[in-house]
């Protein structure tokens, strides 16, 4: 994100048309368990040795073994569809420019501020794009992960 946070929004439904790019949220934390990142590993076949050994993580430079990168962002967005402000989406469209910058361990809490960078109607008019840029952080403050993530939205019906 480019730190141009404008205004954050408060607990309650937001459609397409209650946002604004500047518009931010922070999302409530959930500390990350050996029994994530077992769980994963059996969920998605990556048993990668940095995930599974610690002798091995830490002979590559970390604490002990480490999170799988997507376990991380998977939490994330379980956090953003559960945050007091309550986007009305329809379907996440893509994730991109996702990165990895600091190892998440058992043990960590994460959280996210997540601002909305881009917007746009859809060619029909009857949804919205919404470009979100998420902040992910661990309770040192440590930014861990960053990226974006498209997500089509519902528009407010006018009654």
């Amino acid at each position: 994100m480019n730190g141009t946070h404008k205004s954050e929004l408060s607990a309650g439904k937001y459609f397409y048309d209650d946002l604004f790019v500047g518009a931010f949220f922070r999302t409530g934390r959930i500390t990350v368990t050996e029994t994530h990142i077992i769980t994963f590993a059996g969920m998605s076949g990556d048993f990668f040795d940095v995930h599974m050994d610690d002798e091995f993580a830490r002979d590559q430079g970390f604490p002990g073994r480490i999170a799988h990168g997507l376990l991380g962002l998977c939490l994330v967005d379980g956090l953003k569809n559960r945050a007091e402000a309550q986007l009305q989406a329809v379907a996440s469209l893509g994730w991109k420019e996702w990165s990895f910058k600091a190892p998440i361990v058992a043990g960590d809490s994460i959280g996210a501020i997540i601002a909305v960078e881009e917007m746009r109607l859809t060619s029909s008019g009857e949804r919205g794009i919404v470009h979100l840029g998420f902040e992910v952080g661990n309770q040192d403050g440590v930014i861990v992960q960053s990226g974006r993530n498209a997500l089509l939205m519902r528009r407010r019906i006018e009654e």
